[in-house]
């Protein structure tokens, strides 16, 4: 559904890595925000009619035959417009500025003297320090523009056409290392766009619910629920909407955490619509019985998903409406036109071609996760549910390197919990930790005894957009801790080691 009753700024990706920060940025300071590519045309900018427009950063160069050009026509349609790194060089390009390579790039965070009598800049330190990426800069400005910024080695660090309410900044003001960054963008917004600040989340859920009466009138609507903040978001927002109308299908693969299952059926078996719990684990692990390579066994889990799904869903005779929990990031992040594609979700055209439902609906397709969280809390969901770190959909099947057997789970579902809940327990800022069973056996000694037992390792990372990490440095005492209570109370288990990879070069789960 879109948000056509709100004010909108235009976030046009012209390939740069933080062009979900910026949105976000913009709708925490109360703008509805959306992402649309570089090469929108001025036609359509003048459709959507927004009361502003920021240009992302890009890895290209302006001046080069294959750079990302923008319509023209769009810096004349009196819009505000607000171009960051390559969106300033873009901007300044296009309207008869110069920009060139650079002597000296500026990688990094840099102290940038602004112009504070200049509305962008209202409220902001003099002298601040800046996150500046780039090799290119602009070396002469298009007629009418001024320098409203510097740094030592950028003249024209940030630009300003004041009287056609055009502004450019080489720098990144959506990140935390640049200090006032969010007062640049909300002074963007409320000083130049004359934003009124009327995007809420209250409205927006509102709205959802009225959609859907609307569109699926007294039909049921059929929800693969997986426990998953989003899912469950999702499938309180139904509830409110259609009653006992939905029907949430929780396939549990037996790759759940330690009692997972149960809690996720709690949870929503008391709430108003209907809940069916399918007990898949024997299916599930007969189809992955001697499968050891991780992308094979993530094929089969996702197939067999569908079957059970479907085979689920017939039972219920004829239901025209299947919802998912979709969300923003899920569709910036399965590929643009300019952007390389992070990962395919399976909810953005992941589905069978011959599905068998007259429309899909997902309600949280305009948001981001912390707007979804910040939903979940509103509705009462709980904390277990709404504060519940991302767990990938094939479960501890791919925590499991080799193949998976019922003693592996067994082991790894224990050790998991106890790292998670001492990290809990401790009140570390971790974005996600858990246990891998790693395969290796080692040889240890218990009780005057020789073992030859397992492997097991924990992991701990630290992330904004899981796009890259850092492993969290879990102090010694803590990590002491686990490693007594794992070897003490996990049978089979003789040794625990810590991964302190960063992603890149690895990746967030082992496999």
């Amino acid at each position: 559904m879109s948000l056509i009753m709100n004010q909108t700024v235009l976030v046009l990706d012209f390939g740069g890595q933080y062009k979900e920060l910026i949105a976000r940025e913009v709708r925490r300071c109360s703008v509805y925000s959306e992402v649309k590519s570089g090469q929108i045309s001025a036609e359509r900018v003048r459709e959507i009619a927004p009361i502003g427009i920021i240009l992302t950063g890009g890895p290209k160069s302006v001046y080069k035959e294959n750079a990302i050009g923008i319509d023209a026509e769009i810096f004349s349609l009196g819009i505000p417009v607000l171009g960051i790194c390559y969106g300033m060089q873009l901007l300044c390009h296009t309207l008869g500025g110069r920009v060139e390579s650079a002597k000296k790039s500026e990688y990094g965070v840099t102290a940038a003297n602004l112009n504070t009598e200049n509305p962008l800049f209202c409220g902001v330190k003099p002298k601040t320090k800046v996150l500046m990426s780039h090799t290119d800069k602009v070396t002469a400005l298009p007629n009418g523009f001024v320098g409203i910024g510097a740094t030592a080695n950028t003249k024209f660090a940030a630009c300003a056409d004041d009287a056609r309410k055009l502004y450019g900044i080489q720098f990144h003001p959506e990140v935390e290392l640049t200090e006032c960054g969010t007062r640049i963008i909300r002074n963007f917004l409320y000083e130049i766009c004359k934003a009124a600040g009327d995007y809420n989340i209250d409205d927006y859920v509102e709205r959802q619910i009225k959609s859907i009466r609307e569109q699926v009138g007294n039909e049921r609507i059929i929800l693969a629920l997986s426990g998953g903040v989003d899912s469950s978001v999702c499938a309180a927002i139904l509830s409110k909407a259609v009653g006992k109308n939905l029907i949430c299908i929780f396939v549990d693969h037996g790759f759940m955490r330690l009692n997972e299952g149960d809690q996720i059926e709690k949870v929503f078996s008391s709430m108003d619509l209907q809940f069916v719990r399918v007990n898949a684990g024997e299916r599930f692990l007969k189809k992955l019985d001697g499968v050891s390579e991780p992308e094979k066994k993530r094929k089969i889990i996702g197939a067999e998903f569908i079957k059970v799904f479907e085979d689920e869903s017939a039972k219920l005779g004829e239901v025209k409406f299947l919802a998912q929990g979709t969300i923003y990031p899920d569709i910036i992040e399965s590929g643009g036109e300019h952007a390389a594609t992070i990962k395919s979700h399976h909810n953005v055209g992941g589905l069978p071609k011959d599905i068998a439902f007259r429309s899909i609906i997902e309600p949280l397709s305009g948001l981001f996760k912390n707007e979804v969280r910040e939903i979940g809390a509103k509705m009462g969901l709980g904390e277990y549910l709404v504060s519940r770190q991302p767990f990938p959909g094939p479960g501890l099947a791919i925590r499991i390197m080799g193949e998976v057997t019922k003693p592996k789970l067994e082991i790894l579902r224990f050790a998991d919990d106890i790292v998670c809940r001492e990290i809990k327990k401790a009140g570390l800022n971790v974005s996600q930790y858990f246990a891998v069973f790693t395969g290796v056996n080692t040889v240890g000694v218990m009780g005057d005894e020789r073992t030859y037992d397992n492997l097991i390792a924990v992991r701990a990372v630290t992330t904004s957009d899981f796009m890259t990490c850092d492993y969290t440095p879990v102090p010694h005492r803590i990590l002491k801790k686990i490693s007594s209570r794992i070897v003490n109370e996990v049978k089979g288990v003789n040794r625990v080691v810590f991964d302190i990879t960063s992603k890149p070069p690895g990746t967030v789960e082992w496999e």
